[in-house]
């Protein structure tokens, strides 16, 4: 897979390592052998950062997304706010900025200006505003390209997708439901399938309760949602196994026997993902029709100013979102030509 693709890149909240991180990453020229790079953000805010990081990251003004440079960071501008940017402060600023970015870029992506999109990470409080009420990007990107998101989390050695995600504890329960639990069955299937070339994934599905309920003495949800959906698409032909107790799991390294395990909500899946490879995952947005993934950490406004963010889960999700990228467009064409 030679070919270049070009990404849209959207900032972040600028008061985390967002920018820093994105800086650094270009520094390397050989990344443009692989990316044409767009990043949505003020070149002001931009210039300043590369300034305060001493970075010698080239930069090149667009006005129109395509019209770009080959071989450095494209910046789609926008006007900065008078309001004080400062390193890991929360900041109404900020988020406001945050938003802009990620409207900017979302709209590169849905008119197929850029072949994908990887969103720096923002602070979900302070970017909350009449035109973004949602818990995340997942839920974001959903609404936006009028799909079903699947929060998929993905590294080389490990991939874990949610039924759940970005919801309190308390309504974990009250929302699995057979069809929810089917509906993310089949998603992670077919993600699998055309996002990752894997013919036949083998998928494990974690119960919800402690031991999976113990036969029902530790809730029923397992007998009653997970059991029955479980054997009825083993009979449809999918290699679906579980439910499995999710406390023992990893630990004694039964992930090694699939493709993907299917949590059922949030910490169940990313406790033991970003314990096992932390710095490495991506977020991938699976169940769309574009290609939108993230790295595995959040602002980090306790490191923000300090020069030592890390790039590596960055990276990594550009890589991905190129590879899910060109996975779609060859097996679109298989399909076509089939």
């Amino acid at each position: 897979m030679s070919e270049k693709i070009k990404l849209g890149i959207s900032m972040g909240d600028p008061n985390g390592v967002g920018i820093e991180i994105i800086l650094k990453i270009f520094e390397d020229q050989r990344m443009f052998d692989f990316f044409s790079p767009i990043i949505f953000a003020p070149i002001d805010l931009l210039e300043r950062q590369k300034q305060f990081f001493n970075l010698t990251t080239n930069l090149f003004l667009v006005k129109d997304t395509k019209k770009y440079h080959n071989g450095k960071l494209n910046v789609y501008n926008f006007k900065m706010l008078d309001e004080e940017l400062v390193f890991g402060r929360y900041s109404k600023a900020a988020g406001s900025l945050a938003f802009k970015s990620i409207k900017e870029a979302s709209i590169a992506l849905k008119d197929g200006e850029v072949d994908a999109l990887v969103t720096s990470p923002i602070n979900k409080k302070t970017i909350q505003s009449e035109d973004f009420s949602f818990p995340g990007h997942t839920s974001y990107f959903a609404d936006f390209l009028n799909g079903e998101g699947l929060m998929f989390m993905i590294s080389d050695e490990l991939k874990v997708a949610l039924v759940t995600d970005h919801i309190p504890v308390k309504e974990i329960s009250n929302q699995i439901t057979s069809e929810l639990l089917k509906k993310k069955i089949h998603q992670l299937e077919y993600s699998l399938k055309f996002d990752f070339d894997i013919n036949r994934p083998r998928i494990a599905v974690l119960g919800l309760n402690p031991h999976s309920g113990d036969r029902g003495v530790i809730g029923n949800e397992e007998d009653k949602i997970f059991i029955p959906v479980i054997k009825e698409l083993s009979e449809k032909g999918l290699l679906v196994f579980g439910p499995y107790a999710a406390d023992s799991f990893f630990g004694n390294q039964r992930h090694l026997n699939f493709d993907a395990i299917l949590a059922s909500y949030h910490d169940q899946g990313l406790i033991p993902f970003k314990s096992l490879t932390f710095g490495e995952g991506t977020n991938f947005t699976a169940g769309l029709s574009k290609v939108r993934t993230s790295p595995d950490h959040g602002t980090a406004f306790e490191i923000a100013g300090k020069g030592v963010a890390k790039v590596s889960s960055f990276r990594s999700a550009m890589y991905m979102a190129r590879r899910i990228f060109l996975n779609r467009k060859k097996n679109q064409n298989f399909l076509k030509s089939d």
